[in-house]
């Protein structure tokens, strides 16, 4: 069987194929309702919060659109923190809904420094929120969610953040941290196919969404708000991702939260580890490492794209490339959801075979 090793979608538990294969049911009706409401209920214990957290149907770029949308006005001042490629595209999203985007970037590879967020809300008092991206995968990095949001809501701005690729896997008390509004995606550490976003939204969030004037129709939370009291979602949900979903949490749930987050810590060093063990480079600063993907700096001699391509057509291991400005800078290997140890020793064992296939090792 293929070894999916990307950042997402990630490899599905046989319990989850089988509840792919069910028969569809009524969206309006009591089945349904209890399957949103088992799903709302453990999404809320593993994102560990009791604020108000909906299902949306659409991917996780489309659970940032709908923060953006619900939380802001056109003309609206935010700091934009960025540390790579999807921090970037926050920021996209909300200037093509006239929203005013102070960018804070960091070098990619580092995570960003919370003196300089600091600094930055001193400079811009007028923002009324901060965008931040919890783990980066096109850089292997995971911000210190923590330290940062400590400032953030120290200064009494409003914490958005891209947890897409983190919750499900890596730990993010969202009501200790104080986070706002915190979005998920179904096709990371949740074991479900893609499909479905999930956030999170406080009380203060709630407070910006009723002075909110960007307009928003598919993606609004007061919406969402009202039929899922009916246990409902207001338009017609991915009712076999549901299935999906409904399956992953209870192993999820099962598996807990300890666990789960000393299971990906645990396989995020071993892949590293391992990576390094081979002579390759790691990309990101050891300090912010992230334990979901491994981001690996190509050597000069390493044809990156042949490589990728041997693994795939002869040893049946898919990995990442780079993406954008990365690309041909790094590959990377998603360990993250369905993995376990093993996984991680015939990846390693299936990279050291291809490399030289690839140049790597000549002079």
């Amino acid at each position: 069987m293929t070894q999916l090793r990307i950042p997402g979608p990630t490899p599905l538990p046989e319990a989850v194929l089988t509840a792919l294969g069910r028969q569809m049911i009524n969206h309006r009706g009591v089945e349904f309702a209890d399957i949103l409401n088992g799903i709302t209920a453990r999404l809320k214990t593993l994102f560990q919060t009791e604020n108000d957290l909906f299902v949306l149907t659409g991917s996780g770029t489309g659970g940032l659109e709908a923060i953006i949308v619900n939380m802001l006005s056109p003309g609206d001042k935010i700091l934009s923190v960025s540390i790579g490629v999807f921090g970037d595209r926050f920021a996209a999203i909300a200037r093509a809904f006239g929203v005013e985007v102070v960018t804070l970037k960091f070098d990619f590879g580092q995570g960003a420094d919370p003196d300089a967020v600091a600094q930055a809300l001193q400079a811009n008092p007028d923002v009324s929120a901060v965008l931040v991206t919890h783990n980066e995968t096109s850089t292997g990095v995971t911000n210190d969610l923590a330290a940062l949001s400590g400032i953030i809501k120290g200064a009494g701005k409003l914490l958005l953040v891209d947890a897409i690729s983190s919750l499900g896997a890596v730990d993010l008390p969202v009501d200790a941290w104080g986070v706002d509004v915190a979005v998920s995606g179904s096709q990371k550490g949740w074991m479900a196919p893609p499909g479905l976003a999930f956030v999170s939204v406080s009380a203060a969030a709630w407070e910006a969404y009723a002075a909110a004037k960007i307009p928003r129709f598919y993606w609004d939370f007061g919406k969402a708000r009202s039929y899922l009291e009916k246990g409902q979602t207001p338009w017609t949900p991915g009712v076999t991702e549901c299935y999906a979903l409904d399956a992953s949490l209870k192993m999820l749930v099962a598996e807990g939260l300890p666990q789960i987050f000393a299971r990906h810590a645990a396989i995020g060093e071993q892949t590293r580890q391992g990576v390094k063990a081979l002579g390759l480079p790691l990309f990101a600063d050891p300090k912010y490492a992230s334990n979901t993907v491994t981001a690996v700096a190509v050597p000069p001699t390493l044809d990156v794209k042949k490589l990728l391509k041997v693994m795939r057509e002869e040893h049946d291991v898919v990995l990442a490339g780079g993406q954008q400005t990365m690309a041909g800078k790094v590959f990377r290997v998603g360990h993250l959801g369905m993995v376990s140890g093993e996984d991680i020793v015939t990846l390693l064992a299936e990279l050291k075979l291809a490399l030289p296939k690839a140049g790597f090792g000549s002079a």
